[in-house]
C-alpha cells in the first residue's frame, strides 16, 4: 500500500516537472521568436536607412551634375581660364565663354585687348587650363562704341576674373562679357544652376551683382 503511494508521489513529481520544463521550453520559444522578429525588424529599417542616405547622395549628385558646363570635363573655371589667358598674352580680358562647335568645342574663349588695341582670342583647355594657342582677330574693327567701353574696361575697380569669382555664388559661369546700357557700361555673367541659365548684370565699379530683369 506504501509502495502505490510513493509510486503515485514520484508519478506526480514527475508530471508536475515536465510540465515545469515545457512550460519554461515554451517561454523560451516565444522569446526566440520575439528576439528573430525584433532582429528582422532592425535589419529592415537598417536598409530602409540606408536606402536614404543613398538616395541622398544620389540627389548630391546629380545637383553638381546640373552645375556643371559644357566643357570637355568642367574642371577648369571662367575665373581661371580667363587668369591663364592674360598670363599667356597680358592685357584687358573683355569676354570669355565655351565654345560649343567646331575644333574648338568645349574649350574656353577669352578675348583680350592688349595695349596696342589689338584684340586677341586666347583658347584655354577645360580640363588642364593649358593655353592651346591665340591668335589675332583682324576682322573685328574697333569702333567709336568699342573703344568707349574698352576704355570703362580699363578704368574699371573689377576686371573680368574678379566678377566671374564673384558671380560663382549664383551658379557655374559660362560666360562673362561687356553690356553697355544707354552708355553706361557694365559687366554681364552667365551662370547655369539646376538646369536654369539666370543673367546678371554687375557693375564696374563696386562689381555687385543684380539680375538682368530681362531674363
Amino acid at each position: 500500500m506504501k509502495r502505490n503511494i510513493v509510486i503515485a508521489t514520484l508519478t506526480a513529481a514527475a508530471l508536475v516537472t515536465g510540465g515545469t520544463v515545457a512550460a519554461f521550453a515554451a517561454g523560451d520559444d516565444d522569446t526566440t521568436a520575439q528576439r528573430q522578429a525584433s532582429t528582422g525588424a532592425q535589419v529592415i529599417a537598417d536598409r530602409d536607412d540606408a536606402d536614404d542616405v543613398n538616395d541622398r547622395n544620389d540627389d548630391a549628385d546629380d545637383a553638381n551634375d546640373d552645375d556643371r558646363t559644357t566643357t570637355a570635363d568642367g574642371d577648369i573655371t571662367a575665373a581661371e581660364a580667363i587668369a591663364a589667358a592674360l598670363k599667356h598674352t597680358p592685357g584687358t580680358a573683355v569676354s570669355a565663354d565655351v565654345d560649343d562647335d567646331g575644333a574648338d568645342a568645349g574649350t574656353w574663349d577669352v578675348d583680350v585687348v592688349k595695349g596696342d588695341g589689338g584684340e586677341y582670342s586666347v583658347k584655354v583647355a577645360s580640363d588642364s587650363g593649358k593655353v592651346l594657342g591665340a591668335h589675332r582677330d583682324t576682322d573685328d574693327d574697333q569702333d567709336s562704341e568699342d573703344r568707349a567701353e574698352l576704355a570703362a574696361l580699363k578704368g574699371a575697380e573689377f576686371d573680368a576674373r574678379e566678377i566671374a569669382l564673384a558671380a560663382a555664388a549664383k551658379g557655374t559661369v559660362t560666360e562673362v562679357g561687356v553690356d553697355d546700357d544707354n552708355g553706361t557700361v557694365a559687366w554681364s555673367v552667365e551662370t547655369v544652376k539646376n538646369n536654369v541659365t539666370s543673367e546678371w548684370k554687375a557693375a564696374l565699379d563696386t562689381g555687385k551683382l543684380t539680375q538682368d530683369q530681362d531674363d
